[in-house]
């Protein structure tokens, strides 16, 4: 047998369903004296498992948490199957979990864990995000007067968007906190949650729908500052250039927003 051969029977092995190895692959092994062939062979198979479940469970401790350690694995087991890991780093492994909860579990459970496991997929992707150039305060006092009304914004690499329809946020803080796990409620309205690493710490927070509109009308839709305030007289008339200030602000310095290139 050549070695790719052997290593594909061997990768089959440890993806099989059972620890059973078969015969053709446990002959090109030698057992010894303390163990044999059939043993090891599915102390792999079981150890492979395990490491991708560990993982599992480090990326979604508030599913984890929700689940308990029996609903988790099995469903994790699952998941394993359907989705082996398929990139060499397991960084990776759990980027399908949330599509899977949605396919694997009835609808009524499957919708709020799978958006919580969304919420705790966007921590990992925000944290491991590309550094970027984020605006800083100072780059704003520096600003000229006459490039305030054509300032447009982008969001920064590390910044996750996720729309909550469920209070996914209170139950992944409870999970958090090892605190009182509230029951799953749908939200109304639903909210606008962003995750999002600055200074190399992971934050998160909820905006109102206010907020959410006039963040989404800069670093989506385009808006230069001046269209922003113009938006917001709608709802803040001569109020709206201070309301814009006070929002860019925050987002500033919250480290949520680079300059948009021309």
């Amino acid at each position: 047998m050549r070695l790719t051969d052997w290593q594909l029977a061997f990768e089959q092995h440890l993806l099989a369903d059972t620890p059973t190895a078969s015969s053709g692959f446990a002959a090109t092994l030698l057992g010894g004296s303390t163990l044999d062939v059939e043993t090891g062979l599915a102390i792999y198979h079981n150890a492979y498992i395990s490491r991708l479940q560990e993982v599992l469970r480090h990326d979604f401790r508030a599913i984890h948490y929700w689940l308990g350690d029996d609903e988790f694995a099995s469903l994790t087991q699952a998941y394993v199957r359907r989705y082996p890991s398929a990139h060499y780093s397991l960084r990776w492994l759990g980027q399908r979990f949330p599509a899977f909860i949605l396919e694997h579990l009835v609808a009524e459970q499957s919708a709020p864990l799978a958006e919580l496991a969304r919420l705790e997929w966007a921590f990992t992707l925000a944290f491991d995000a590309p550094q970027g150039e984020a605006l800083t305060l100072n780059d704003m006092a520096l600003l000229p007067p006459e490039e305030w009304p054509v300032l447009q914004v982008t969001l920064a690499p590390s910044v996750q968007q996720l729309l909550c329809r469920f209070n996914s946020v209170a139950i992944w803080r409870a999970s958090k906190d090892k605190s009182d796990f509230p029951d799953s409620q749908a939200l109304s309205p639903a909210q606008i949650c962003l995750v999002w690493r600055h200074q190399n710490v992971c934050h998160y927070r909820s905006l109102e729908p206010t907020e959410a509109c006039a963040l989404a009308g800069m670093v989506t839709t385009g808006w230069s500052f001046a269209e922003l305030c113009a938006a917001l007289v709608v709802s803040y008339a001569e109020g709206a250039p201070l309301q814009a200030v006070t929002w860019l602000k925050q987002w500033i310095q919250e480290g949520l927003l680079e300059r948009r290139a021309p």
